[in-house]
């Protein structure tokens, strides 16, 4: 008798909550086009409904059935996958320099306006956030810096908290391309004085969209705003810096490719309710969160991204025109060999990095390799095992 082997799934996942409780959130909130793409991504990732494909042993005959994933940014299961080859792609771009983590945390009072103007605001944040660091590094190296930016619209209770993650190199490339200007190994730039000019250029920009009418106020509206975010303080911290170069790609992974939860963060799903693992920084300590399935899908949603937006970018000498050029100059100046460029991993390799398993391998003899057999499409994706011939 031929074994099959079926995917395996996870305990629980967000994709089991909206499966089990859409149709309640629908009754209480409109489901919007946007949001809509998402949820019928993520109940339909690695199921018979987007195909797969079915491998064989070429030593037992063990049939192993996979199923595609929906490659849906905003998906739990489809990150660790474009994390590891973004991660691959950043090796030969990390110098043997310290890198800073800032953090530009946008007010709540921004909240509202923010949501009902997503690309708008998001925009803002990237270009008031990069013109600052930008300023900085040139006002006190002369010099240009290198940074990349990270959009993060979430806390751990799934709240929005609208923040970006800077990751910038300790030194800047001259103004005339001449030569790098090492900077302080434990020292970048004031938190307050970071703070003061970012929220000045967030404001500037934030006017401009409106006399542009990119964002539109009632009334006094914005006026009485105005006057709230000027008599806060705009919180931007200057974490330590990371040191070790082969440990600014193990820092890069907390915060790329992430969504708002990981499926092992939800703990249980019973009765409309869902409990689900969320770290308290101030208790330093992880505690459990439970909220109805409606308010989880509700706070899950709040964090999709406009469509094609990117949330990743590159700055100063990292910036996509001339980052190669840009490293590889930097390079002669320290007196570095410049890498070699490698090949793309194949699939098999990334895979057995990221889980230690050899996918190539046989799970049922551990002899034979699992060898392409049939591809399984959309429209008959139902029932492998009988369109294949195949007795379980």
């Amino acid at each position: 008798m031929i074994q099959i082997i079926n995917p395996k799934e996870p305990r629980l996942q967000v994709a089991d909550i909206l499966r089990n409780h859409i149709g309640d959130y629908q009754q209480a909130y409109p489901l919007w086009p946007e949001h809509r793409k998402i949820v019928s991504d993520l109940l339909n990732c690695r199921t018979p409904y987007l195909g797969g494909r079915v491998e064989r042993c070429d030593n037992c005959g063990t049939l192993r059935v996979t199923y595609y994933s929906c490659r849906n940014r905003h998906c739990p299961r489809c990150q660790h996958m474009p994390r590891e080859q973004w991660l691959e792609k950043r090796k030969d771009e990390i110098l043997p320099v310290s890198y800073f983590h800032v953090v530009f945390t946008l007010p709540h009072e921004l909240n509202t306006v923010i949501l009902n103007n997503k690309k708008v605001m998001f925009n803002i944040l990237f270009a008031a956030a990069s013109r600052t660091l930008l300023n900085f590094g040139e006002n006190e190296f002369n010099g240009t810096p290198g940074f990349l930016a990270i959009l993060h619209t979430w806390d751990q209770k799934l709240n929005t908290h609208f923040h970006l993650h800077c990751i910038i190199a300790a030194g800047v490339f001259s103004k005339d391309d001449q030569k790098w200007i090492a900077g302080n190994d434990d020292y970048l730039f004031n938190q307050d004085a970071l703070s003061l000019v970012f929220r000045g250029k967030f404001m500037q920009r934030m006017s401009d969209a409106i006399k542009n009418d990119n964002l539109k106020f009632t009334g006094n509206t914005y006026k009485k705003l105005k006057n709230t975010l000027f008599t806060k303080k705009w919180v931007v911290s200057v974490r330590e810096p990371v040191k070790r170069p082969e440990d600014v790609l193990e820092y890069l992974a907390r915060y790329t490719h992430r969504v708002a939860i990981a499926n092992s963060r939800i703990k249980a799903l019973k009765d409309g309710m869902v409990t689900f693992t969320a770290k308290n920084r101030k208790k330093k300590c992880t505690e459990l969160i439970t909220i109805s399935a409606v308010e989880f899908i509700r706070r899950f949603l709040l964090h999709s991204l406009p469509k094609r937006f990117v949330k990743i970018r590159y700055y100063g000498f990292l910036a996509n025109r001339n980052r190669k050029k840009n490293l590889k100059t930097i390079r002669l100046f320290m007196g570095l060999a410049q890498p070699v460029v490698k090949d793309i991993l194949p699939l098999e390799e990334m895979m057995q990095k990221i889980t230690g398993i050899d996918i190539s391998i046989c799970p049922v003899c551990n002899e034979g390799k699992m060898q392409f057999y049939d591809e399984i499409p959309r429209s008959r994706a139902r029932a492998p095992n009988r369109r294949l011939g195949i007795v379980a």
